[in-house]
């Protein structure tokens, strides 16, 4: 009998949050998608894993013995994952990107990684957005520079918190206030991350400050098609303090938002890594976080 692993995945998030909401959000996948994904194992399986009950799910009698051997079984690859990476990656540290840093922030990283770390070699990786995790979800990263909220599997540091504005044309009618209400962006045709990126689309949304669904102008994938769209007129895009001053270029202008929690820019990794050149970057990065 063939099980897949992200079955298994799936399997224990709803054991965990006997909710199949809550664990689709916890996943990062659509409850459609979960629910399909739970019927396939059973099918497979020949039994049922879970009961319905009026608070979400419970666990059946063959459910709650199968659990702690897909815990296991988890456990156990993702140890052999994380050993295997380290003897055929050694000497070279991969750094996933979705936007660029800055901030001061990565070069003074480097020089304290290097310092403790000599003879490692580092590897900075672009990444889409269609990835929330950076390159962590598959191991093409061993660490990676993300905004809040964080994939699940992943422990972070928060490394700056800003406030949040919007990037729009410079003929823009807006342009003109100093700072601009999140309620006159209402009906603004947006920029949107596509939507393998989950929470973090909807952050960047700001879907939980809205009283109605967003007007998505057109998804990008990268920072560069994001202001590449802005520049062409074709919607608006919140961005953090930070990155306005990252990704100036002609015809764009950034303007403050009122209304709108910060957001948080961290360096993440996988919850059990814990090799030594992984600790020693997130170190260093503590760092430098505290000389900005």
């Amino acid at each position: 009998m063939d099980v897949h692993l992200r079955e298994l995945r799936y399997f224990v998030a709803v054991a965990d949050e006997l909710n199949v909401t809550r664990a689709a959000e916890r996943l990062f996948v659509s409850q459609p998608a979960l629910s399909k994904q739970l019927r396939a194992l059973e099918g497979r399986l020949g039994y049922r894993l879970f009961e319905r009950v009026p608070s979400g799910v419970t666990l059946t009698r063959q459910g709650a013995e199968l659990l702690p051997v897909a815990r296991d079984v988890l456990e156990r690859w993702e140890a052999g994952v994380e050993q295997a990476r380290a003897a055929a990656s050694a000497g070279t540290l991969v750094i996933g990107l979705q936007t660029a840093v800055g901030r001061g922030l990565q070069q003074e990283a480097l020089r304290r990684f290097r310092a403790v770390m000599p003879g490692w070699e580092v590897s900075l990786r672009l990444v889409g957005w269609d990835d929330p995790s950076g390159g962590l979800a598959d191991g093409t990263s061993d660490v990676a520079f993300l905004w809040l909220p964080l994939p699940p599997g992943v422990r972070a540091y928060v490394l700056a918190t800003e406030r949040r504005g919007v990037a729009m044309p410079a003929d823009h009618p807006l342009a003109d206030l100093a700072e601009v209400p999140f309620e006159a962006l209402a009906d603004e045709p947006f920029i949107a991350l596509p939507p393998e990126a989950g929470p973090l689309r909807d952050f960047w949304l700001a879907v939980g400050q809205r009283t109605r669904p967003p007007v998505i102008g057109v998804t990008a994938s990268t920072a560069e098609e994001v202001f590449e769209a802005v520049s062409s007129g074709l919607g608006v895009v919140l961005v953090a303090e930070g990155n306005a001053e990252l990704y100036r270029r002609p015809g764009v202008t950034y303007r403050p938002v009122s209304g709108l929690p910060p957001g948080e820019l961290a360096i993440a990794w996988r919850e059990r890594d814990n090799r030594p050149q992984v600790m020693a970057f997130v170190d260093a990065l503590r760092h430098a976080a505290t000389k900005v």
